[in-house]
């Protein structure tokens, strides 16, 4: 992976939900007390794509596609930007597989999706899950569900890896 091709994606996933997100919470991750909870969205890939980078266990190519995948991976869903035009069609196939239209809708068909998705899908809800003052308490219920099954999942396909520890450490916590 070319340290221009990362940059400009981490500079997209800044800019582009700061600038062009489809309603306020697209452009900044809050919470109950906005004063200590407020986050720029852009953050929440950018950790996803830096975490999958240390995963040292995984094939390069899932890696770096996965990592670019990471930095796109909400565009679609809240922003009214498309994807670059110049996006390989392996990071646009991974980014389409892990859009969907709710919460509800993923909980249901990620399972029929291929075992990348899913890996990809731990370093999104482990990021949801750490700054998670957004969710309301209901919800956060199923989201800790969600990513415990993942987590289960993806250690099944794909070993003992960093998001797996990461995510359980989350999940014991509040």
């Amino acid at each position: 992976m070319e340290a221009e091709t990362l940059a400009r994606a981490m500079r997209h996933a800044m800019m582009w939900h700061a600038r062009f997100s489809t309603k306020p919470g697209k452009a900044f991750r809050g919470g109950h007390d906005e004063e200590r909870t407020w986050t720029p969205y852009g953050i929440h890939p950018i950790w996803a794509a830096m975490t999958i980078l240390h995963e040292r266990d995984l094939p390069k190519n899932i890696r770096a596609n996965g990592a670019i995948a990471l930095l796109y991976h909400d565009v679609l869903e809240d922003t009214t930007v498309s994807l670059p035009r110049d996006l390989p069609k392996r990071v646009r196939d991974l980014v389409g597989a892990m859009t969907f239209e709710s919460f509800d809708q993923e909980m249901e068909l990620l399972w029929q999706r291929a075992p990348v998705i899913r890996l990809l899908k731990a370093y999104d809800k482990a990021s949801n899950w750490m700054d998670g003052a957004w969710m309301y308490p209901e919800r956060r219920v199923l989201h800790r569900a969600h990513l415990a099954r993942i987590v289960e999942d993806v250690e099944q396909n794909f070993g003992p890896l960093n998001i797996i520890r990461i995510a359980r450490a989350l999940l014991e916590g509040p």
